[in-house]
């Protein structure tokens, strides 16, 4: 839930000031910037609840903590990528990737109620799904309209 509102509340934000500095709405622009905030934002977590970030990494993979850091960097770096003209639409692509690539740790966590920020097991459970793979196509609609159709 945490995501989402930084996106939609940087997405009013800079589409707010960018209309303010050219005279009317970017909102591809804007949404490419929130998108940015938002993989910042889910990056952190990466390093900050490293703990709870590692129990949604499926028991059969190896080198978990690895994999949480990678996953961070990846965010950072997508959120470089949208920033750079000359990379929005690649990275755009590689995002989109990135999103269905991560879908199974959602779907793994909820399996076994993981509670990433606590870095527990007291999640709800299974229901946690009905907001976070619609959380993820949002996501994956939005990079599409911002970083690849623009």
């Amino acid at each position: 839930m945490k995501p989402f509102i930084v996106l939609i509340v940087t997405f009013i934000i800079a589409a707010f000031v960018l209309s303010i500095l050219h005279g009317h709405y970017q909102f591809a622009l804007a949404g490419k910037i929130a998108m940015s905030v938002m993989l910042v934002f889910t990056g952190i977590g990466h390093f900050t609840i490293t703990k709870g970030m590692t129990m949604m990494v499926p028991a059969f993979m190896p080198f978990k903590k690895a994999i949480v850091y990678l996953t961070g960097i990846i965010e950072f770096s997508a959120a470089t990528g949208l920033e750079i003209n000359r990379y929005h639409r690649l990275t755009g692509y590689l995002l989109i990737l990135f999103f269905i690539t991560i879908l199974p740790a959602n779907i793994y966590a909820a399996r076994h109620h993981v509670n990433f920020e606590k870095g527990n097991t007291d999640s709800v459970g299974m229901e946690y799904l009905w907001f976070r793979i619609p959380l993820q196509l949002l996501f994956t609609g939005w990079v599409w309209v911002v970083a690849i159709m623009n």
